[in-house]
């Protein structure tokens, strides 16, 4: 059968456990995948928001991986540190591996450092002032403007779409179904053990059970004797192996949650990073000129019952070193065992013979704070959380076909230290996840959306990011050179490529709301932007009941330059001009 003009396949059938959208006749078995998929019984919440939604079906172009299917992979949390990045200490063989045949950006950032922004961000092509969501409580559909997005775009253009784990961010922000019908074939898997997640699964030295921020785990003690990133793999490989006898193409989004917090992954993970090997931060106290409004005091790490056992004090309080290094430790092994599960998805994209046939995007929602500025989490502007990995792989053009029956990502053991695989071709290029839209659609051949108009809260259809195909060059193998980097504040008025990020907070001062502030309560928006050169930030009145930013009432600003202050420490905004940077930014935010 056919929904919003695209066919769907029998052999898809509902996950175990989804819930049935409203209305159903959940009566017999043998009609509940009829059930999930027809349009007809799908009754959604808003009705009239679903009537609404257009047909996007457009002229196919060509384009590098023109009529291969997407396997588009995201990761909560993750900052680039991978061995492709250039991390000596972290295990990540297999996400190397991808990267080896991969086009691999450098320069990534998220436009906004918090799970639901980002991914709404993201997955509409539009920034966070026009899907209008700062927190996790209003769906776009209803509150900004009815834009498509990208899955639902490949879905009516003739693709099975198909969500497995975190994608969309679960809750009002997606409408309680990460927008399915809209954005999906079928009704999208999330693991039946993440609702344990954040329960008491952490043992203690006591044999005592906690909900702790550091968390290894005898797998077999957990809820069901699996984790949540361990099912989402098996579905998505089951979902893999349904595909290889269909002659539809399939966008497949897979999104792990690890190493979001808590710290849970199987404790074996451990043996990778003994404890003596593990440093702190390279500037793990508060910068001495660091304005108070943009810093995050990090309230979710409070809250894990192993943190609140150490009493430290609100908001500066540092945590004591030995704990730093075993967060430090916990998220690298983390990122262990995340590559173990991209090693399997991948290696099970050669079982199904489809690595020839299958573009594969790699990326996370935002990075994470480890320590440095005093700082754990995301919810800032700095680079450690706003930076994320972005690589493609996409046949033929990144890289060789392979030979028919030749492997492209066979399996590698993350215990068996292998290391020297280097990304096919690298860029330096300062891009942004909101171009992910445009730029996939670029690759799959299909009509890149236009352009947004200045308003476009009534443009169903358009993209606020540029398909960054531009910088993909299919014959390079050695990474860009960039000129040299220099300390010259108007380096950063260049006509260079740059990034935009943001992030709201309710007071000048850190507050228990700093990091998640709801929408009544955001006073204060910190606009960001990263040049190869600088990172320009500006704290501004925010009005949430217009969406308005007041760029005459300048709360306080930041100014860091890349070549003497890579870790940004040092904020030089009082005492150097930087008229150029402010004008960039306002003007960038007019149009």
């Amino acid at each position: 059968m056919r929904e919003n003009g695209t066919a769907t396949e029998p052999g898809l059938r509902a996950p175990p456990g989804a819930p049935a959208p409203r209305h159903c006749d959940m009566a017999a078995a043998a009609r509940l995948f009829v059930c999930l998929l027809a349009a007809p019984c799908a009754g959604f919440a808003l009705s009239s928001v679903a009537a609404a939604v257009p047909r996007l079906r457009t002229r196919r172009t060509a384009g590098p991986g023109d009529g291969m299917n997407v396997l588009f992979i995201v990761v909560d949390d993750l900052r680039p540190v991978l061995g492709c990045y250039g991390d000596n200490l972290v295990k990540s063989p297999n996400i190397d591996q991808l990267a080896s045949h991969s086009i691999v950006f450098s320069n990534a950032y998220a436009q906004q450092a918090v799970c639901a922004p980002s991914r709404v961000s993201f997955l509409t092509g539009r920034r966070p002032d026009t899907t209008r969501l700062y927190d996790f409580y209003s769906y776009w559909r209803v509150h900004s403007g009815n834009y498509s997005t990208m899955p639902q775009y490949f879905k009516e253009n003739g693709y099975v779409t198909m969500s497995v784990g975190k994608v969309f961010h679960p809750g009002v922000s997606s409408n309680y179904s990460d927008d399915y019908p809209y954005s999906w074939s079928i009704p999208p898997f999330h693991p039946s053990t993440e609702k344990y997640e954040n329960d008491k699964t952490c043992r203690g030295k006591d044999g005592r059970l906690y909900a702790n921020l550091v968390c290894p785990v005898d797998v077999t003690e957990m809820p069901g004797g699996t984790l949540p990133d361990i099912q989402t793999t098996e579905e998505a490989i089951r979902l893999l192996n349904v595909m290889k006898t269909k002659k539809q193409k399939f966008f497949l989004a897979v999104g792990y949650h690890k190493p979001h917090i808590p710290l849970r992954y199987p404790q074996e993970f451990l043996k990778l990073y003994p404890l003596e090997n593990i440093t702190l931060a390279p500037d793990p106290w508060v910068p001495e000129k660091l304005p108070p409004v943009a810093y995050n005091p990090w309230m979710d790490i409070r809250q894990r019952d192993d943190v609140k056992a150490l009493n430290v004090t609100f908001p500066y309080g540092p945590l004591p070193d030995d704990f730093q290094r075993l967060i430090r430790q916990s998220y690298y092994a983390a990122v262990s065992y995340l590559d173990m599960q991209v090693g399997l998805l991948l290696n099970a994209l050669d079982d199904v013979g489809l690595s020839n046939s299958t573009i594969v995007v790699f990326t996370a929602d935002h990075g994470w704070s480890l320590g440095e500025h005093g700082e754990w989490a995301k919810y800032s502007n700095f680079d450690v959380a706003t930076q994320v990995p972005l690589m493609f792989y996409v046949p033929g053009m990144t890289t060789s076909s392979a030979s028919q029956g030749e492997r492209v990502f066979p399996y590698l053991d993350p215990f068996s230290n292998i290391l020297g695989l280097v990304p096919q071709g690298q860029s330096k290029k300062m891009v942004e996840l909101v171009s992910l839209f445009s730029t996939l659609a670029e690759l799959a051949g299909l009509q890149v959306p236009p352009a947004c108009p200045r308003t476009s809260f009534h443009v169903a259809l358009c993209t606020e990011g540029a398909s960054i195909v531009r910088y993909f060059k299919s014959s390079e193998q050695k990474v860009q050179k960039e000129e040299d980097g220099c300390n010259d504040t108007n380096r950063c008025n260049s006509e260079e490529p740059v990034a935009f990020s943001q992030y709201p907070r309710p007071a000048d001062t850190p507050q228990w709301d700093s990091d998640k502030p709801k929408l009544k309560d955001i006073r204060i928006m910190g606009y960001s932007m990263r040049t190869v050169d600088c990172r320009y930030t500006v704290w501004v009145r925010f009005n949430p009941e217009n969406f308005s930013a007041d760029f005459e009432d300048v709360h306080a600003g930041e100014l860091y330059m890349m070549e003497t202050d890579p870790n940004q420490d040092n904020n030089i905004y009082n005492n150097t001009l930087h008229g150029h940077l402010f004008k960039k930014i306002v003007d960038f935010l007019k149009h």
